[in-house]
């Protein structure tokens, strides 16, 4: 934009000064979405914006409320998963409020059950005032939005347009300054003198310290919730597009790539590895008999892989390569010829994992400096054989080079061990007993340690059947 300045002024500065202040969101779903549409119009001919998605889907709405949203925005963690059963969306402001009561706020404030059991009708609905039907009308009488707690303030503790506001600024700077505090008698009493129960006023209070740690303004969770119901839409009828678009917008959100193929896999997508004659730099989309198309991954998915240098290899590839010299002669050079080898990307020219590598240290014994280009006299060797490598070397390879297999789950090499332990898989939770004791193997996936947890670690570990926490 012309003649428009950066500066890198602190927020309170700025405020100081008069200017008007936003926040610019940089979300990866963002980008992750764009790519997901380009795909749409690239494979299936449909020209999706955000505006013209359809809305109110029913078939979204279950694939949420069973908590398949891994990969989805907002809501793929796990303790959103746990709650989307529980709330069971199936309005888009039912994702609103999905959005915000999963945070410090609503947690700290005790408003999440008391919600839960009104929306699961395991508790009458009720207004502490008619005043304050209007306010919490939408959310059943108890507040979850940052909006909420200042219009109770006002309408209920006597709050001026003015407090209200020192009000919120104060939530928003609670853990740098804690002027919320001198909030508290004023909110308190006012709600009491009123005729509204303690009780009640001091759990406003307790919301509105979690909102100074991490609240939602409903407006915000609005807009975060059509992220959700759009990504939400992509990933229930096209997961071969969603899966595609996320991988090339990664790094984003809570899980690797290794669990966002296996779960695009679970949803009947196949997907294909990274080939020298196939692949370019993202992951692509093709042609496939089935209901989706298939997932092609791309060399980005290799460790320490140069783009500039794979976008020569695609420039240059021509008909096909046929043996892995001809790639040094395009101008790859050893370094990236070699990480092809070990990602086992050679398989179209009839070379596995280890013979690729062993072509590719060929490489390095040749002519160089003033005697490049001259030939050398060698002995004709006769056919190498190499041993094969086993399907558990191969998927710790994969593993190492691109940080997946589409081979096999590294914990089933290790099942009839874990079973003569005593270890169950996933699949078998559900039907366990409440309380019961056991012994569970996986790879860690993620670890959440929320302030709201008081000092209890969440860990998802997944092994070849499913994730668990």
């Amino acid at each position: 934009m012309e003649n428009r300045s950066n500066i890198e002024w602190n927020k309170d500065d700025i405020e100081e000064l008069g200017f008007v202040k936003v926040d610019v969101l940089a979300l990866g779903m963002l980008t992750c979405i764009r790519k997901a549409f380009q795909l749409a119009k690239l494979h299936y001919g449909l020209d999706l914006t955000l505006a013209n998605i359809p809305q109110d889907d029913p078939e979204v709405y279950r694939m949420i409320s069973a908590a398949d949203t891994i990969g989805v925005f907002q809501i793929e963690s796990r303790a959103q998963m746990s709650m989307l059963p529980r709330l069971a969306p199936k309005t888009f402001y039912d994702l609103v409020v999905e959005v915000a009561i999963v945070r410090p706020g609503p947690i700290q404030g005790n408003m999440v059950h008391p919600y839960l059991r009104r929306r699961m009708g395991r508790e009458p609905v009720t207004y502490p005032s008619p005043d304050l039907e209007e306010i919490l009308g939408r959310t059943l009488g108890v507040p979850l939005f940052q909006e909420q707690a200042m219009k109770i303030a006002i309408v209920a503790a006597g709050f001026t347009a003015e407090e209200a506001d020192l009000l919120r600024r104060s939530m928003a700077s609670f853990k740098v300054n804690g002027t919320l505090f001198k909030f508290e008698k004023k909110l308190v009493e006012g709600m009491v003198s009123r005729g509204y129960d303690r009780t009640f006023a001091q759990s406003i209070f307790e919301q509105l310290k979690g909102f100074g740690s991490y609240g939602f303004p409903e407006s915000h969770a609005a807009s975060f919730a059509l992220l959700v119901y759009i990504s939400a839409w992509i990933k229930c009828h096209y997961p071969d597009m969603f899966a595609c678009a996320l991988l090339n917008a990664q790094p984003m959100g809570f899980y690797a790539p290794a669990q966002l193929v296996a779960d695009a896999q679970r949803h009947g997508v196949e997907v294909l590895p990274v080939d020298v004659n196939i692949s370019i730099w993202d992951n692509t989309l093709e042609p496939h008999k089935g209901r989706y198309r298939a997932l092609r991954l791309g060399f980005r998915q290799i460790k320490g892989m140069q783009q500039e240098e794979m976008e020569i290899l695609v420039a240059k590839r021509g008909a096909g390569y046929s043996r892995v010299s001809e790639l040094r002669d395009k101008g790859i050079s050893q370094a990236m010829i070699e990480k092809l080898a070990g990602a086992d990307a050679f398989r179209s020219i009839g070379l596995d994992r280890r013979r690729a590598l062993w072509e590719a240290a060929a490489l390095t014994d040749r002519p160089t400096g003033m005697f490049t280009g001259q030939s050398v006299e060698t002995q004709q060797e006769g056919q190498l054989f190499l041993p094969l490598m086993s399907d558990a070397q191969h998927v710790v390879q994969d593993y190492a080079t691109t940080s997946l297999s589409l081979k096999a789950h590294p914990l089933s090499f290790l099942r009839p061990r874990l079973e003569m332990l005593g270890a169950v898989t996933s699949g078998t939770l559900n039907g366990l007993a409440q309380d019961a004791q056991l012994k569970l193997a996986g790879l860690v996936l993620v670890r959440q340690r929320p302030p709201t947890a008081k000092n209890v670690t969440f860990i998802t570990l997944e092994d070849e059947q499913e994730a668990a926490t």
